[in-house]
């Protein structure tokens, strides 16, 4: 804790710490009033209602006994005030009684972090409100390189791959949780998906050569990626039924075919995509037909066609989701990764990390939703009674927080798993959270959302934005009911060790 500061004016710190003080002295100040004292224990402490009126009262009669001359504003401002006390002056608050700056200790650090956050934002929605019908829209925010800078000169870099971090999914799933909770922060940490999962990808699976060409500088931040797998013209929740083509010709593979929902593509620095489609073999199994092929994204014959909005939103921070089409696209023989006809092996190994990533994020929004939810039922009245006083909304409140605390252990548990067991034995556990989770966090955005009304579903506040990126993850990386069917077939083989009947 820092000592109390002597001098108001504060000439010891800068201007945005000096800022950030009187901000978060402010904002105290109106946190401390807007206790409830039933909820403290505190009724009947102090004098009771009509605080307000007291101060009121006090303040003229100190200013009769100590006023030398008469001052015909200062009777008219006292008039006013004693004809303009506030209707619902019965309502009891906590106050201080000497609330200033130098009667207040403040954190060391975070304040001045809190306000750094709040600047960021700031920055971040002016890049957009200034560029959002542009083509500078699909361009970073400067704003995040210089935090990346940051976060890379602190060792908080790459923190999602074991390997580099030294850290275990359990650990990381507390780390990503907290980053889920303001919609830059993954990429601040090069923490972001489709980057992640690709960087996985040539991790595990890339010759040396892929990885010096385009693992490094993904993992030093210097180039992004995106990941293209769905196509538009099949239904993609069967990934068997892949139409775009992959064919060997001499030294060269030939690609053609359209994708979307390319997330990344958009982001003017995304120099490659990791594609997957088939690879002609019709002798092997209908899970040895596809491979996933390294593709530069400068390569003649690459086309983005179009963004896609999800709910009217472009994603342009995460540089949108694409329509991406390959035309007689050639690249050279090494680019294949792992060989021919292993593509659903690496994406089993891709996307089982990468499914409880999301989940962990996930949880952090839901965090940041129900934060919402209860501020605006402490601050908000209908029919003569704060919010969190109608008992469906307080009702609603606790479900939340069951919801969020239930997801999370089972997100900790598949980590755990994967941790101990590898992704292979974790299969039931990833399937698992990755239907539960989105649904837990879509519950409790939903709450939020009805509890602040018309603002919820604008705007001016996340929620929105908030829904309609959890809603895809009941889509992305597989649909809730490709999973079910998953998790029903491993239960059932559990089941079978213990049941005398055949299953």
């Amino acid at each position: 804790m820092q000592k109390r500061k002597e001098n108001a004016s504060l000439p010891e710190v800068g201007p945005a710490e000096r800022s950030a003080l009187y901000l978060a002295m402010i904002e105290t100040l109106a946190q401390l009033h807007s206790y409830d004292l039933r909820l403290l224990g505190l009724q009947g402490y102090g004098r009771g209602p009509g605080y307000c009126r007291r101060q009121v009262s006090t303040w003229k009669r100190q200013y009769d006994a100590a006023a030398h001359t008469d001052i015909p504003a200062m009777n008219e401002l006292a008039e006013w005030l004693a004809n303009n006390l506030p209707p619902d002056d019965d309502e009891e608050a906590l106050i201080h009684g000497d609330f200033r700056i130098d009667n207040i200790i403040f954190h060391p650090t975070e304040v001045f972090e809190m306000y750094l956050y709040i600047l960021y934002f700031v920055e971040i929605a002016e890049y957009y409100a200034k560029h959002g019908n542009t083509e500078e829209r699909w361009k970073k925010p400067p704003v995040l390189e210089r935090l990346k800078e940051m976060a890379k000169a602190e060792g908080l870099w790459n923190l999602f791959l074991p390997a580099v971090s030294g850290l275990s999914q359990l650990d990381y799933a507390l780390i990503a949780e907290e980053t889920g909770k303001r919609f830059f922060a993954p990429e601040v940490f090069n923490c972001h998906a489709p980057d992640t999962g690709n960087m996985e990808v040539l991790h595990m699976y890339g010759t040396e050569e892929q990885k010096k060409e385009w693992l490094e500088p993904l993992l030093e931040g210097k180039i992004s990626s995106c990941f293209c797998m769905t196509e538009p013209d099949v239904a993609s929740s069967d990934a068997t039924n892949m139409q775009c083509s992959i064919e060997r010709d001499g030294n060269s593979y030939v690609i053609n075919g359209k994708k979307w929902w390319s997330s990344g593509a958009g982001n003017p620095n995304c120099k490659v995509a990791i594609v997957m489609g088939k690879t002609k073999n019709s002798s092997a199994s209908r899970y040895k037909q596809h491979s996933m092929i390294i593709v530069p994204m400068d390569t003649p014959g690459v086309r983005l066609i179009r963004p896609l909005s999800v709910f009217g939103y472009m994603d342009e921070i995460h540089g949108g989701h694409f329509e991406v089409h390959f035309n007689d696209v050639r690249v050279p023989v090494s680019n294949i990764i792992l060989g021919e006809g292993r593509g659903f092996e690496i994406a089993q190994g891709r996307l089982g990390p990468g499914r409880i990533h999301h989940c962990m994020r996930s949880i952090g929004a839901a965090e940041t939703a129900l934060e919402i939810l209860c501020r605006r039922a402490a601050q908000r009245e209908t029919f003569g009674k704060k919010l969190y006083h109608h008992e469906v909304i307080a009702h609603w409140i606790a479900e939340c927080r069951l919801s969020i605390e239930q997801a999370r252990l089972l997100t900790l548990k598949t980590a755990s798993k994967i941790d101990t067991l590898g992704n292979r034995k974790a299969r039931k556990e990833i399937a698992m959270t990755k239907v539960v989770v989105p649904r837990a966090v879509l519950k409790v955005i939903d709450c939020a959302m009805q509890v602040c009304g018309g603002a919820g579903v604008s705007q001016d506040f996340p929620l929105a934005s908030m829904f309609a990126y959890i809603r895809t993850l009941r889509v992305a990386d597989g649909p809730d009911e490709v999973h079910l069917s998953t998790i029903a077939r491993w239960e059932l083989l559990d089941q079978s060790k213990k049941l005398t009947a055949k299953i």
